[in-house]
C-alpha cells in the first residue's frame, strides 16, 4: 500500500525524449558546416553564397518559431512535434539532393521552418509535465545533450564521409528524426493524467502544472509579448548570444583553417572544432543546477538566474578577446571553448524564465525568444564574410564585434525578472 502513495517517475520520460530530440536537432543542423568544403567543391559555391545557405536555414528557423510555439499552445506538443520533426527530416534528406544554389537555399529554408517548432514545444511539454522546481535542471540537461550532439557531429560526419558521400550523409541523418517522431507519438500524451504510467501521486505532484495545458488560444498574444519587460529583454539577450553562437556552427571551421592554420582533416582539429559546443553543454547543465542551489539559499530563483546570466555573458566576451591574443591554435580554441561554456550558463535560466513568465503561453514566449535569437543568428551567417571584406580580412575585428554583443547581453540580464507573468 505504501508504494502506491509514492509518485511514479514517468514524467522523466519527457526529459529522455527531449534529450534525444536535442541531439538529433543539432546533428541535423551542424552537419552542414563540416560538409561545407565538399558542398562548395561539388556545387561551386563561394563563401558569400555559402553564407546565404547558412542564413536561409536561420532565417526560416527564426520566422517560424512563434507559429511553432503557438501551435503547441493551441494543439499540444504531441501533434505538433510529430509533424515538425517529420517535416524537417524530409528536408534534411532533400539537402543531399540539391543541385544548385537556389535548390540548396530552398531545402535549408524549409528545413529551418521545420526545426523551428522543436525547442518551443519542448518548453511547452516541460511546463505541463514537470513541477516548476525541475524546470531549470530539465532545460539544462536538454541543452547539454543538444550541444553535445553538435560537438560530436564534426567527428561523426568525418567518420561517415569516410564511407558515403556528403549527399547520402544527409539522407542517413534524416532517418534519426523519423524514428524519434514515431516513438514519441506512441509514448507521449499532452496531459500526464492520460498516460497509463502516471499514478495518482504523480498527478498530484503535477497539479500546479496542469494550468499550463494547451488552451486553444485563437491568436498569438502579440500585445502581451510586446508589453512585458522581461520578454523584451530575453529577446535582446537571445539575439546577442545567437549572433555569436552561429559563428561556432557555421564559420568556425573556416576561422580555424585560415586564421589558426589548422588542418581540418586532422582528428585533433575536429575535436577542437566541437569544443565550444561540448563545453557549452557542460555549461547548460551546471547553469541549471547552480541556479537551483543558489535559489534555495536566497529564496529567489529569478535573482540566481540574473547573477549567473550577467557573470556568464561578461566571461564569455572576455574569453573571445583572450582568444585573439593567443598565438597557439590549441590555446586559442580552448579560450573559445570556454566562451561557449560561459555562454551556456544562462541558457537553462532563459528557457526556464520563458516557461514561468509565459505559463499557459510558454510555447509562444519561448518561440518568440528563439525567433528573435535566430534573427541574430541569421545576421551572423552573412555578417562574417561582410565584416571580413570591410576590414581587409581581419578575423580579430570579427571577434571584437562578437565580444561586444556579449556585453549587451550582460546588460539585459541585469533587468530580467522571471517572476514577472504574461498572464496574471
Amino acid at each position: 500500500m505504501e508504494s502506491t502513495l509514492r509518485p511514479t517517475r514517468t514524467r522523466y520520460g519527457v526529459i529522455v525524449f527531449a534529450v534525444m530530440l536535442g541531439i538529433i536537432h543539432y546533428i541535423d543542423r551542424v552537419c552542414i558546416s563540416k560538409a561545407r568544403p565538399f558542398i562548395q567543391q561539388d556545387l561551386g559555391f563561394d563563401d558569400t553564397q555559402m553564407g546565404y545557405v547558412f542564413s536561409a536555414f536561420t532565417l526560416a528557423y527564426a520566422l517560424f518559431e512563434i507559429p511553432g510555439g503557438w501551435l503547441g499552445d493551441k494543439w499540444g506538443p504531441r501533434r505538433v512535434l510529430l509533424r515538425v520533426v517529420m517535416f524537417w527530416s524530409v528536408f534534411t534528406a532533400a539537402t543531399g539532393y540539391a543541385w544548385n544554389l537556389a535548390s540548396m537555399i530552398v531545402c535549408r529554408f524549409l528545413f529551418g521552418a521545420g526545426e523551428a517548432g522543436g525547442f518551443p514545444n519542448i518548453a511547452k511539454m516541460f511546463s505541463v509535465w514537470l513541477p516548476q522546481r525541475e524546470h531549470g535542471v530539465a532545460q539544462g540537461i536538454t541543452w547539454m545533450a543538444a550541444r553535445w550532439g553538435g560537438a560530436f557531429t564534426p567527428l561523426l560526419v568525418v567518420w561517415v564521409l569516410g564511407y558515403i558521400s556528403w549527399r547520402n550523409t544527409f539522407v542517413l541523418f534524416a532517418g534519426l528524426g523519423v524514428v524519434w517522431a514515431i516513438c514519441f507519438y506512441v509514448w507521449f500524451r499532452d496531459n500526464p493524467k492520460d498516460h497509463k504510467g502516471v499514478n495518482a501521486a504523480e498527478c498530484e505532484l503535477l497539479e500546479e502544472a496542469q494550468k499550463n495545458l494547451s488552451g486553444g488560444h485563437a491568436s498569438i498574444p502579440w500585445e502581451r509579448l510586446f508589453t512585458t519587460k522581461s520578454v523584451l529583454l530575453l529577446w535582446v539577450y537571445y539575439f546577442c548570444i545567437s549572433y555569436v553562437w552561429y559563428f561556432y556552427i557555421t564559420w568556425l571551421p573556416k576561422f580555424m583553417e585560415k586564421e589558426l592554420k589548422m588542418d581540418m582533416q586532422d582528428t585533433w582539429t575536429s575535436i577542437l572544432n566541437g569544443l565550444p559546443l561540448f563545453l557549452g553543454g557542460i555549461g547548460c547543465f551546471i547553469g541549471g543546477v547552480v541556479a537551483r542551489r543558489m535559489s534555495a539559499k536566497s529564496d529567489s530563483l529569478s535573482r540566481a538566474r540574473r547573477t549567473i546570466g550577467v557573470m556568464g555573458m561578461l566571461a564569455a566576451g572576455g574569453m573571445i578577446i583572450l582568444a585573439t591574443t593567443l598565438n597557439n591554435p590549441t590555446y586559442a580554441m580552448l579560450a573559445l571553448g570556454f566562451s561557449g561554456f560561459f555562454n551556456d550558463l544562462s541558457m537553462p535560466g532563459a528557457w526556464g524564465a520563458c516557461m514561468e513568465v509565459g505559463g499557459k503561453l510558454a510555447g509562444s514566449v519561448s518561440g518568440s525568444m528563439n525567433m528573435i535569437g535566430n534573427l541574430g543568428g541569421a545576421l551572423g551567417g552573412v555578417a562574417v564574410p561582410w565584416l571580413m571584406n570591410l576590414t581587409n580580412q581581419s578575423w580579430d575585428k570579427v571577434m571584437y564585434v562578437a565580444a561586444a554583443t556579449y556585453l549587451l547581453a550582460a546588460l539585459c540580464w541585469m533587468f530580467i525578472d522571471s517572476d514577472e507573468r504574461l498572464e496574471e
